[in-house]
């Protein structure tokens, strides 16, 4: 099998941290971005979205989106079990990591995609937009900060996919230009120990 990364990007990001997690390793294939190499024929080839990161399967299976690919790799290797455990961890962490997608992770990206000089390149920008996502962040932050005041992680009292999720979002708002307020100090605490575990660096 290969991976299809994205480098510093996001979403190639959460799925290098995943594996990490699990302890597995497997080839990767860099894909430039900036050079936009993920609009290639070749690549669009293998993704008709142009997007990363991108898991082709010995047999020719293609699975993209990052959580599609993370959850095959649970499938393929259990443990640790990042996706909860038991019917009620299970669900509350599909509702967390859904929860930081849609109102944290996302918002973060219209910041960056429709803000950023870089993106001019790739993105019809629509700077209104990027701009009417910057109190969605502070909105889910500070929901978040109350959330974390008495448990050490998204989900509850295991590191899961919504941690990866949401380190994978604080991190993004460096570059999306969104600093993290100070008075979030329960967000600040989590992100000191998420930080700390050696697949924060994948």
């Amino acid at each position: 099998m290969k991976l299809y990364d994205g480098g510093r990007a996001p979403n190639p990001r959460r799925v290098r941290i995943f594996l990490a997690e699990k302890g597995l390793s497997i080839p990767i294939e860099k894909i430039d971005l900036g050079a936009l190499q993920h609009k290639s024929a070749e690549f669009t080839a293998i993704n008709p979205l142009q997007r990363v990161p991108v898991l082709v399967l010995d047999d020719g299976t293609v699975i993209t989106e990052s959580i599609a690919i993370c959850r095959y790799f649970e499938a393929l290797r259990p443990q640790p079990p990042l996706f909860g455990r038991g019917a009620v961890e299970e669900a509350l962490v599909e509702m967390w990591n859904r929860r930081v997608e849609l109102n944290f992770y996302s918002a973060v990206s219209a910041v960056f995609r429709h803000t950023h000089p870089s993106m001019k390149e790739m993105e019809s920008q629509i700077p209104e937009w990027g701009e009417a996502n910057k109190p969605r962040v502070l909105d889910f932050l500070a929901l978040l900060n109350r959330e974390l005041k008495d448990r050490l992680f998204i989900a509850g009292d295991h590191y899961s996919i919504a941690d990866i999720t949401a380190l994978v979002a604080v991190d993004f708002m460096r570059p999306a230009k969104l600093p993290m307020p100070e008075e979030f100090i329960n967000i600040r605490r989590w992100y000191a120990q998420m930080s700390e575990r050696a697949s924060a660096t994948a």
